[in-house]
This record gives C-alpha cells, structure tokens and sequence, in this order.
C-alpha cells in the first residue's frame, strides 16, 4: 500500500481538496471549508490484494473509495471467510466505529487496483462541532447505511437464493445501464457477500441460465430478460 508520493504542501492540499469536493458527503462544503479538511485526509493507493486495515487495528478514521472496489470482510469460526460487504466509488467505511472509539471489527482489502482518502477522525470531530449540516450530512449517510445492513438481513430470512442473486443482478443492470454486466469480483467472493456458499449460487446462475433470463461466460453477464430476472427477484 503506498500514500501520496512528497509534493508540496500547497499541491497536495489541492489535489485533495478535487478529491473530496467530488465525494457527496464533502461536496456541499466551501472551498476553506475542504482546506481544512484536507489538511487532516491522506491518499491511500491500494494495489488489489493490498490491505487497507485487519480486524481488531484501531480506527482512527474514516476511508472514502474515489475509484476500485473494497472488500469488508472477517473469517467466522468455521475458518471460511464472511464477506459483509463490497465497498465501490463514491462510497465510505468506518464513521460508526470512528464516532464509536472501537477497533475495526472486520477486515478491508482492495479486490481491484483502489484510490482511497482517509480522513482522521479529531478533523472530522473538529467540523462537526463548527457545523451542524456537516453533521446531518454524515448522519445521513450512516442512516443510509443501516438501512442497507438492514435490507441485507431481511433479504437473507425472508428472500430465496436465487431471488438474492436475481435482485443483485437487477441491481447491477439499473446501476450500469446496459445488458452486459462485469462481474467486479470472484464468484466466491459474491457467493459471501449473498449469504450463498460457491456451489449454491453456480446452480442458480446455471438456473437463471436455463430460464434464458441471463447468458454469462466467466464474469460477464448478459441479462436476456430484465423483467423476468426482475420477477424471479420479486421486484414485480
């Protein structure tokens, strides 16, 4: 894992200044606003497989992703790893454990080649004490992100298998906006991520195949039929 590379100070708080005024939680502040927030973010360029923090380190900030994809993740006792979740451009991980003053309670490695801030946990407390909408905005999106746990939990008692994996690719054919979807990740990893073990989640895609919902070759997608891969999710 390597940070930003020695430049002067007035260049790098720039740089990190574009970087943040592009994150949606920053990107209402002003222009002296980032200045100081920048003074406390550091670049992290993780090569994929790199790790960015292990279970149990303390959390002394948080991580925005500005480009790749993060994996969270801890090994249960059954020695098998447990992928919580994949975290893509744009998005953050840490604020709860940072508010929190808790030790990071899973694990973060790159899966791709990723460029991530982190931002030190006294600048952020420092902000949120001179201004409150800083504050709402963050409050927000850690409600954002329990909603999502929450979904997550619900989907895994209430949802099927193969409804789990029709409704992440639904997913991922609304967010890209075309039929050919990249599979950003291993089939394993995936399987995790959805609750599934490898062989459970190969039998649906071979099943979803057979329905000529979807066509896929390795990590490439063809979603055949939205709507029906969107009624077999339950989305209908």
């Amino acid at each position: 894992m390597l940070n930003s590379h020695d430049m002067p100070a007035e260049r790098l708080r720039a740089k990190m200044r574009s970087f943040l005024s592009n994150v949606p939680v920053f990107n209402s502040m002003r222009p002296e606003e980032l200045d100081r927030i920048a003074l406390g973010t550091t670049e992290i360029r993780a090569s994929k497989g790199d790790i960015v923090f292990h279970r149990g380190e303390p959390c002394v900030g948080f991580h925005v992703v500005l480009y790749g994809l993060v994996k969270l993740s801890f090994i249960a006792a059954s020695g098998a790893e447990k992928v919580m979740e994949l975290i893509g451009p744009g998005h953050t991980f840490g604020e709860a454990l940072m508010f929190m003053e808790k030790d990071y309670i899973v694990s973060a490695q790159a899966v791709e080649d990723s460029l991530l801030l982190h931002v030190g946990k006294q600048t952020i407390f420092r902000e949120i004490h001179d201004d409150p909408a800083f504050s709402r905005k963050l409050l927000a999106g850690l409600s954002q992100r329990m909603h999502g746990l929450m979904c997550d939990m619900e989907s895994y008692t209430l949802r099927s298998g193969t409804q789990r994996v029709a409704g992440y690719l639904s997913q991922q054919h609304s967010t890209e906006g075309g039929d050919v979807i990249r599979l950003g990740v291993s089939k394993a990893m995936l399987a995790s991520r959805l609750n599934l073990t490898p062989e459970h989640f190969s039998r649906i895609m071979a099943e979803l195949s057979a329905q000529q919902v979807i066509a896929f070759r390795g990590r490439t997608v063809n979603i055949l039929d939205a709507g029906g891969l969107q009624r077999i999710a339950g989305l209908e």
